[in-house]
């Protein structure tokens, strides 16, 4: 009996070696490698007419390949139909937002997010939103980490329709995808994909080749029904989806939720989306009987604003298509230690280093011996150059202790000979700054050519950094 060949898989980025070692040379983290058995290989189909593949010597045809084709076979572009694909309302309006209107049909989504964070509260409330939906569909959902009693008493809790919601405590792939024809459903949802496994594979649940061939497996018959699913994923320590960076390829959108288990309010972020915009923003607040959205986050995220303060400002930050109005926090204080902290949550802290040395050498303001610490209230995390003059504001507010004005929202690129650059939809950010209450918007000068400003809004266009500071301190 022949032996069977082994390999060792990294379970982190799917790099294989012939033997055992700590570390992956692939991705260089340590006892990531676990053995797998080595698939057998697929024979090759067998050419007609008894031809190699290098053609019979002279005829100049190319050989052809029984059974290579399927169904399919090639044809010119303008041949191509293109179907009018519809979008499922999943009767929550924020959910619906992330995904782009709604979630498109025959479309797989990967849900990832901290242990804890709410990803199957989430998942639960789609059965509530579609009983709210008129003409709905029915929704399966595979619980691969949870008992069927769990998921009821959270479905009750939540208020769900029982009659819509098919429970489905189940492992192993093969079932489910005949679960999945047998039903037919509008909706499916795998919690999670690294509980799954396929009975033809030796490896374990959760490893590189089983998430792999598992989700391949749930995206044909996701095609093919066709339906749209859903896939809870877990992440690692490092807030990285767990398992193969091809997971993350082969689905259609990739969904991030963030939050803080001791704070209530969650924030759902498109990190990928075919269908859509990416880094769109969807905002919701735990509760006992569920999660509840947050129709407007920028009142939300302003709620606790305190007046008269300094080293605070208010930005218009765009995530997605959503103008978001955010309150960021400096606090600038004499060094403990010979080393000045430099601390910032929500914010690139690189990119803090370097408006604090714009800071100093365009403006002359001093931080070499003192602490800078930034915060972004309300959770969010802001990556937009759009921020970067509120921030730059708040930590010169902070360091002459002098408050900015309250009525004032900011927004502006800052480059690094201190000018202030222009920014995108710059009118989407001004309506949502008139919305909100604010009297004054200070922007770029360059974003004013040609612009249609909210009635009653006054605007501050400043060119470089040493106006602004003028203006607002």
């Amino acid at each position: 009996m022949a032996k069977s060949k082994t390999r060792y898989v990294c379970q982190e980025c799917g790099h294989e070696s012939i033997r055992w070692a700590g570390q992956c040379s692939g991705c260089r983290e340590w006892n990531t490698l676990v053995e797998e058995a080595v698939p057998t290989a697929v024979k090759a189909p067998v050419m007609k007419g008894g031809r190699s593949l290098s053609g019979d010597g002279g005829s100049g045809s190319a050989p052809r390949l029984a059974g290579a084709y399927g169904d399919a076979r090639p044809q010119r572009l303008r041949d191509v139909t293109v179907a009018q694909r519809h979008r499922l309302p999943t009767g929550l309006k924020e959910f619906d937002r992330v995904l782009g209107g709604g979630a498109m049909v025959g479309s797989l989504t990967l849900v990832a997010g901290d242990p804890g964070i709410g990803k199957s509260t989430l998942m639960t409330e789609l059965g509530r939103g579609l009983s709210a939906e008129d003409g709905a569909g029915t929704l399966l959902y595979v619980t691969g980490e949870e008992s069927a009693q769990q998921v009821k008493l959270r479905a009750r809790r939540m208020g769900v329709d029982p009659d819509s919601f098919f429970l489905f405590p189940e492992t192993n792939v093969e079932a489910i995808l005949a679960a999945a024809y047998d039903l037919q459903p509008d909706f499916m949802v795998v919690d999670s994909i690294q509980t799954v496994y396929r009975p033809d594979l030796t490896s374990a649940p959760g490893s590189v080749a089983q998430v792999r061939e598992s989700a391949a497996a749930l995206l044909d018959v996701t095609k093919t029904l066709p339906m749209t699913t859903f896939l809870i994923g877990h992440v690692t320590k490092q807030g990285s989806i767990a398992g193969p960076r091809v997971l993350e390829h082969m689905v259609d959108t990739v969904l991030q939720f963030e939050g803080d288990r001791h704070h209530a309010y969650r924030i759902l972020r498109a990190v990928k989306n075919r269908f859509g915009a990416a880094n769109e923003l969807g905002v919701f607040e735990m509760r006992e009987d569920g999660l509840q959205e947050v129709g407007n986050p920028s009142a939300l995220f302003l709620s606790e604003r305190q007046f008269g303060t300094s080293g605070s400002a208010v930005v218009c930050a765009l995530e997605g298509t959503r103008p978001l109005l955010v309150e960021v926090q400096a606090l600038v204080a004499p060094a403990s230690y010979g080393t000045p902290q430099r601390t910032a949550t929500g914010f690139d802290s690189k990119r803090l280093q370097l408006l604090l040395a714009v800071l100093e050498k365009r403006e002359g303001l001093r931080f070499s011996q003192t602490d800078v610490f930034l915060n972004v209230a309300g959770g969010v995390r802001l990556e937009e150059p759009a921020v970067d003059l509120a921030v730059a504001l708040a930590v010169a507010s902070s360091l002459k202790d002098v408050p900015l004005d309250s009525g004032t929202a900011i927004v502006g690129e800052l480059g690094l000979g201190g000018e202030v650059r222009a920014v995108s939809r710059i009118e989407s950010r001004l309506a949502e700054i008139k919305q909100l209450g604010f009297e004054r918007a200070l922007l770029p000068k360059a974003n004013t050519k040609g612009l249609r400003a909210p009635d009653g809004l006054e605007l501050l266009p400043v060119r470089r950094l040493s106006e602004a500071i003028d203006l607002v301190a």
